[in-house]
This record gives C-alpha cells, structure tokens and sequence, in this order.
C-alpha cells in the first residue's frame, strides 16, 4: 500500500509517516518499481500501534522503546504517565479555579483583574503577614472572591490570620456557607473547628441554621463551638449542650455564661435551671462537677436555682458546699432567688 493510501486509512498524515521513518519507528517494507514507498499489513499494524501508545501520553522515544525492547517493561512508565497526568490535571483545576474566581469578581477592567489575581496570590503565599493583609485589604480594594476566603480560611493555622479571614469573611455575606457546611464534615478534626469557627462569625438566618445541625456532631469541639455560638444568638436549643459542657468542663465557664445569657430570657431561666439540677441529682458523684454546676448556676434567676443551691449548701464536699452557700447568700442579698 502506498503511502498515500496508508494516510488516508489510518488517520496519520503522510508527513508524520515520513517522521515514522525518519525515526525508525515505522519503515515500510518496500518499494515499487518507480521508488514509492510500500507498506505492508504488519507495517500498518506497528503505525497503529504507535498511534495507540502515542495516545496514553508517550513520547515517539518511549514507543520505539517500547515496541523494539524486549527488555521493556510498562509498568514504570505507566506509573511515571499516571504521576504526569495527575500533575498536569492539578495545575489545569488550579488555572480553572483561579479563573472562575475571577471572574465571580466582576471586574470591570484589566486593572480589577490584576488586583484580584495579587490578592488570590497573596492568600496563598508562604508569609503569614501577607496572608493577613490580603485578608484585611481585601473588604477595602477589590474583593476577594468569598470562595477563595472559604478555602483559605479552612487550611490556615495561623491564629491572627485566621481570624483576619473570619471577619472577611463575615463580611462577605453567605456566599461562602456551601463549602463551610462541607468543612463541618471533613475527616480532619482542624478543618471541622475551622468551619464551625467561621461560621459561628456569620451573623444571619443561613448561618444559625447550620449552627443547630452542628449540635448533633460527632465532635465534641464542633459541637460545644456552635452551642456557645447559638447561646449567644439566644437559640434555645443550644441548652443541652452547653448543659453538657458545664458537665464536661470543656470551655466550662463560657458555657456557663452562655446559659446565663439565655437566662434572661423568663421562659428559659426554669428550663436552665432545671436542666442543671438534674445533673446533679442523676447520679453526679464527682465533687468537681458538682461545683461546677453550683457555679453555673450562679447567675441563673428563679426559685428552682434557689431551691438547688439550698440543697448544695448542705453538700459533703466542703468547697462545695461552701460555694453553694455563698451564691445563695449574695442571691438573697440582691433579691435574685425569688
């Protein structure tokens, strides 16, 4: 077969089959009376096989090793194409992602593209006061995409930048509580506190509503972040919880102060007091829970706190007791244990 004809059929240009040649990779059989090139069957057959091992991302001095070596093995380099491959797909993801964030900050001239591109870079640079910058700069000049603030926020282990990109964040509006809900759920325990400390920082319906789903999480950290957080927000549901931390002495006195908070609200303060009463009657034998309870309640209004209190004052851990004794003395001074 000539070699136009083998160009027509198998798709390679007859310039790229001189290539072939010139190479060594494909070189035809033979040759007509007037000199043309002529291919055989098992001449075309190595071109598709070229083709075939061209198309897995080999170069043409790979195939010919590949097709001539006996020795040759294709593991090695299938790997070594699997790594290539997946460093290439990395970098377009990352060219892609950089680009739609961007482009969700509406530019409106090639000076806006270049200040959003310096603050995506700085976000993502190796100092810490750049990241930091980035984030406090970036509610003042050009907006940084909330998605980019999402994704930073959730991997930066610097406290003060960290806390820059919260309140960016929070500033930024809901945009970003997709990818913080996704952060709630992610096997690394770091993120999870992230997510939920950024979340806890948005002030709005969205974010509160997460926040009572965070209740239920398996990690204590999460959990005992969004109670504190509801507390403050005066969502009852959050009582429970932060009941438990009380318990637990896990950020015990900000639960506490959470509670009292809650407290100010009439229709709360028995069901607070209640809650914590209960814990120390069920079988709380741990003197150090016990005063922790007696503090708590402290600040908890109402009769029942007042009743609880009377009864810790008899207690028969001293310091208890004591406390108990105390709190219920300065209530009674201040008209508080009504």
């Amino acid at each position: 077969m000539l070699i136009g004809d083998v160009a027509r059929r198998s798709g390679v240009s007859a310039r790229m089959l001189r290539h072939y040649e010139s190479l060594g990779l494909v070189r035809p059989t033979g040759r007509t009376e007037a000199g043309y090139r002529e291919y055989s069957a098992e001449d075309i057959r190595r071109i598709f096989h070229v083709e075939s091992l061209r198309s897995l991302g080999l170069s043409l001095r790979e195939v010919g090793r590949a097709l001539d070596d006996p020795g040759f093995t294709p593991s090695e380099l299938v790997d070594d194409l699997i790594r290539q491959s997946r460093e290439r797909i990395a970098a377009e993801t990352e060219l892609l992602t950089r680009l739609r964030r961007i482009g969700a900050a509406e530019p409106a001239g090639w000076e806006d593209v270049l200040r959003t591109v310096a603050l995506l870079q700085a976000l993502g640079s190796d100092s810490a006061g750049k990241r930091q910058r980035a984030a406090l700069s970036s509610a003042e000049e050009v907006a940084v995409p909330v998605e980019a603030l999402a994704e930073a926020v959730l991997s930066e282990a610097d406290p003060n930048v960290a806390g820059a990109l919260r309140w960016a964040l929070a500033r930024s509006g809901d945009g970003a509580l997709g990818l913080l809900a996704e952060g709630l759920g992610s096997p690394v325990a770091e993120v999870r506190r992230r997510a939920v400390q950024s979340i806890a920082e948005i002030p709005d319906g969205a974010a509160t509503t997460l926040l009572r789903d965070a209740l239920t999480s398996p990690d204590a950290v999460v959990r005992g972040c969004a109670a504190l957080a509801l507390g403050a927000r005066g969502v009852a549901d959050a009582i429970p919880a932060l009941t438990d931390m009380v318990v637990e002495g896990t950020n015990d006195v900000d639960a506490a102060d959470a509670l009292s908070a809650l407290a100010a609200d009439p229709a709360l303060a028995d069901r607070i007091a209640t809650g914590l009463a209960d814990r120390i009657a069920h079988g709380t034998q741990d003197a150090p829970v016990r005063l922790r309870l007696a503090q708590a309640l402290a600040d908890i209004p109402g009769s029942t706190t007042s009743r609880v209190l009377a009864d810790l004052s008899h207690d028969d851990d001293r310091a208890v007791a004591l406390t108990a004794a105390y709190i219920l003395k300065l209530r009674n001074e201040t008209g508080d244990g009504c």
